[in-house]
Parts: structure tokens; sequence; C-alpha cells
């Protein structure tokens, strides 16, 4: 019981980061100059916020969907560089720890699981 706890907390820290990519594109105003980036931070934000709420109401069921939390964050983080040529530093800062912090959710996610299916 408490371990799926920590996973439906873990599998939260991805709904925000799933509205942080959601925005990220207003609020370090690159949506102008970058159109292509923002819709497709728009919709992997959306993306990551409804896969982590629907593994926060089930986080015992929630191990398959962790490999997609997985690629989609690794996706943030080259987004960048495949949708757009020549990103500045803060499109760059701002996907690639978005992208980094939902990775490491993800594992951690998983790793507890795993954890918990041993025993």
């Amino acid at each position: 019981m408490l371990q799926t706890r920590g996973v439906a907390a873990v599998e939260e820290l991805v709904i925000l980061a799933g509205l942080w990519a959601a925005i990220s594109a207003w609020t370090v105003h690159f949506a102008a100059a970058r159109p292509e980036l923002a819709i497709t931070n728009l919709v992997v934000g959306i993306a990551l916020a409804g896969l982590g709420l629907c593994m926060s109401m089930a986080p015992e069921r929630s191990q398959d969907l962790n490999f997609v939390v997985l690629l989609l964050g690794a996706w943030l983080i080259v987004a960048p560089w495949v949708v757009s040529r020549h990103p500045d530093t803060g499109t760059v800062l701002s996907n690639v720890i978005t992208g980094a912090c939902v990775c490491l959710f993800s594992l951690t996610a998983g790793g507890i699981l795993m954890t918990k299916r041993r025993t």
C-alpha cells in the first residue's frame, strides 16, 4: 500500500511536468519564434498530464504506461533539434530539463513498482 502511494506521488509529478511542458512555450516566450515546437510541447504536455492522471489513479496497473512516459520524456529532450532548426538556449534548457525530469520520474515509478512485484 505504501509503495503504491509512492508511485502515485511520482506520477503526480509527471502531471506537473506535463502541464509545464504544455505551457512552457508561452512562459519561456518561444511560441512566436518556434510555433512548431510550441505545438509539439503542447501536445506532449497534455499527453503526459493525461497519462500521469491515469497512472496516479491506478498505480498498481501503471507499469506498462511508464514506458510511454519515458519515451515522451526522451522526445521532449530531442524535440528542439528535431522539430526546429537552431533552437535558442531557453528553448533547449526548458525542454531538456523537463524531459530529463519526466524520464527520471518514469524510471523512479518503474523501480518502485518492480520492487513491489518482487516482494
